[in-house]
């Protein structure tokens, strides 16, 4: 049985940081005796006496056998795995590397078209076919949702030589789709479900929170640590489960996408933050629903204000479980957009959303949080809805929905041979039945329109000016300004 009083990677930072030693390997900084005062001023100097590198006694992140090995088994006890990887590159090279283990060139993988960027490098890097589904939308709240398990079905039906399912779970707003169901169906297949669980890590603390994707029955999870625990940020874990995946494949696959020279402060934080769930995980979790719950109930309270709920049971297939410490404000009944409420809550009341959409804000509630912090959020919210409310604001979002279902997503080029090939940079307007050679991505709602190897239509592109005119904003491509877009030449 694992004790999860220890920390094994820390303890061995510990003692290496403390050992006085003349030092002839990198980093240049020597333990902190290097590094620039200003810096120094910041941090402090002690911080850099542990920011070592594969010393004999700190073991090494790619053929772990001593105190990495160690920790990540404790990760994997922890978070209901039957094996642990530690991620310095973010959870970004974890879905990177579930793609490339999962799936080779002209191979199939389902996945939803609200997936993270790092889903399309995964199919760049690894040559895969995408067989895209819509999530389930939510064309009042401008809120795009989970696929449903009907989705994944017809998609399996008509793609049965695909070789993985992914899918996002849960979204950024923390909305959880079925994922057991989705579960059930992809393992019919004989194939696996990866996971990407970046905002879901506290899910396996507490029995209030949505089940733990490997709970659900997902192959693969990948998880960022640091978005709603303890770690720092860019410290992740990928966890596997079962035998429908190779885990010599994800051990190359990460060789391949993670730096030659790991942080070990990245790598104790994970060691660190593992020990403090285990051991206080519950507590902590129910203090943050408390606070979340708090803010919750308070804020929707405020006239011109409402907080996203879950639906009455079985009207949204997309939408079956919330993250209560993921807290979406809907604004717009004060006659603001997102935008506009971000900018007055953070310049007028130091109050920093996570994110900003057309109608809402969305803000992560997590164990850092005070009963202060909610105070004034509640506070802000309060005067926000006194002093800056304006005429209602009548909010027509374009139909993405419509878009979607009506668009040709079918790819001329797979995204690997379109990101690769030859491209020039033309003037929106002349761009319409070009094939994109880059990721086009709204916000809101965040679901990628365009992708590389894709047709552009005119549709897409008049989509894309009404985002635009309504103050929402263009990510992953070149210009955001969107007056150019780059197209296979």
């Amino acid at each position: 049985m694992l004790n999860q009083n220890q920390t094994p990677l820390l303890d061995a930072l510990k003692a290496n940081a403390a050992r006085p030693h003349a030092p002839f390997y990198t980093p240049g900084h020597k333990q902190g005796v290097g590094i620039s005062q200003p810096l120094a001023d910041l941090l402090g100097t002690k911080i850099f006496r542990a920011d070592l590198t594969e010393l004999a006694d700190l073991d090494n992140l790619f053929a772990p056998q001593g105190v990495i090995q160690e920790a990540q088994q404790l990760a994997a006890a922890a978070f209901g795995a039957s094996q642990t990887w530690f991620l310095v590159n973010g959870s970004t090279c974890g879905i990177e590397a579930a793609i490339l283990a999962t799936c080779g060139t002209g191979d199939k993988i389902i996945l939803p078209r609200n997936v993270h960027s790092s889903a399309i490098a995964g199919l760049i890097l690894s040559g895969a076919i995408p067989i895209f589904l819509n999530p389930e939308y939510d064309p009042v709240l401008d809120i795009a949702h989970s696929i449903t398990p009907n989705a994944v079905e017809s998609a399996l039906q008509q793609h049965p030589d695909a070789k993985a399912v992914l899918t996002v779970y849960p979204t950024y707003y923390g909305v959880c789709g079925n994922l057991s169901a989705i579960a059930n169906i992809t393992h019919q297949y004989n194939i696996p479900l990866l996971v990407d669980e970046a905002h879901g890590a506290h899910f396996a603390f507490h029995p209030k929170l949505p089940t733990p994707a490997l709970a659900a029955g997902a192959d693969l999870t990948v998880q960022s640590i640091h978005k709603v625990l303890g770690a720092m940020t860019q410290a992740s874990m990928l966890h596997v489960q079962g035998n429908r995946i190779d885990c010599d494949r994800i051990s190359k696959a990460l060789q391949l996408v993670q730096s030659t020279s790991p942080s070990y402060l990245l790598l104790a934080s994970l060691d660190a933050a593992r020990q403090q769930m285990a051991l206080h995980g519950k507590m902590l979790m129910s203090r943050t629903l408390q606070l979340a719950d708090e803010a919750r109930t308070r804020i929707g309270q405020i006239p011109g204000l409402s907080v996203l709920e879950m639906p009455r049971l079985g009207e949204s297939p997309g939408f079956v479980a919330l993250d209560k410490t993921r807290l979406t404000v809907t604004v717009s009944g004060l006659g603001l957009t997102g935008f506009e409420a971000d900018e007055i809550l953070d310049e007028k009341f130091a109050v920093t959303a996570e994110f900003a959409s057309l109608q809402h804000l969305t803000f992560i509630i997590s164990l850092g949080n005070t009963p202060a912090d909610i105070e004034q959020l509640v506070q802000g919210f309060t005067t926000l809805a006194k002093e800056y409310r304006r005429t209602h604001l009548t909010v027509t979002n374009p139909n993405l929905q419509n878009l979607l279902s009506t668009q040709d997503h079918a790819l001329h080029f797979s995204p690997r041979e379109a990101f690769f090939a030859v491209s020039e940079i033309l003037p929106l307007t002349q761009t319409n039945k070009r094939i994109c050679a880059e990721i086009v991505c709204p916000y809101p709602p965040g679901i990628p329109v365009l992708m590389p190897g894709e047709v552009i239509t005119q549709s897409v592109l008049e989509y894309l000016q009404q985002i635009q005119a309504m103050g929402g904003f263009i990510s992953g491509c070149n210009d955001i300004t969107l007056k150019t877009l780059k197209v296979v030449k």
